[in-house]
């Protein structure tokens, strides 16, 4: 496995590792408007202008790009495995890749954790320091934490 930035012409396979996450995972935990909420969140523009701006990574495996992640200052975003690569380490592989990154400039990292990852945050060390409810369009509720790992919790 390796991680490459992503480029202008890898905009597709953002969006559709995004979108195809959220859409088979997401359902498990959230109402429909909170999944529709979060296929919105990732929209065309932001996963643009997240990869002009030089903050969008990709998971290769042999030649098939499998996850992405967004690092953005001392924030993980956007970080998703396609359905059929979890459980094989490429989201521990993204995490580890991100969290690095991250602590070469920043002592604390910081993500929002939704409900299909917590346990996997709280068992790196992520403590969370904030809850959101965001009630949507259809007067569903997204909720998720906010959570912190600090870099002596890392080291």
């Amino acid at each position: 496995m390796k991680i490459i930035q992503a480029a202008a012409d890898d905009f597709e396979t953002v969006r559709r590792i995004t979108q195809e996450t959220i859409r088979a995972v997401y359902p498990r935990y959230y109402p429909f408007g909170a999944v529709e909420f979060f296929c919105r969140h990732h929209s065309d523009e932001n996963i643009q202008a997240d990869i002009a701006s030089g903050k969008v990574y990709l998971l290769c495996d042999d030649e098939t790009v499998v996850g992405t992640v967004t690092v953005s200052g001392n924030g993980i975003n956007r970080l998703f495995v396609l359905p059929q690569f979890q459980r094989r380490g490429c989201g521990r592989a993204l995490l580890d890749f991100a969290e690095q990154k991250i602590l070469t400039r920043y002592d604390t990292i910081r993500i929002d954790a939704s409900l299909p990852a917590k346990q996997i945050y709280l068992k790196r060390g992520y403590l969370e320091t904030e809850y959101h409810m965001i009630r949507t369009e259809n007067g569903d509720y997204l909720c998720y934490d906010v959570m912190e790992r600090s870099k002596q919790s890392v080291c």
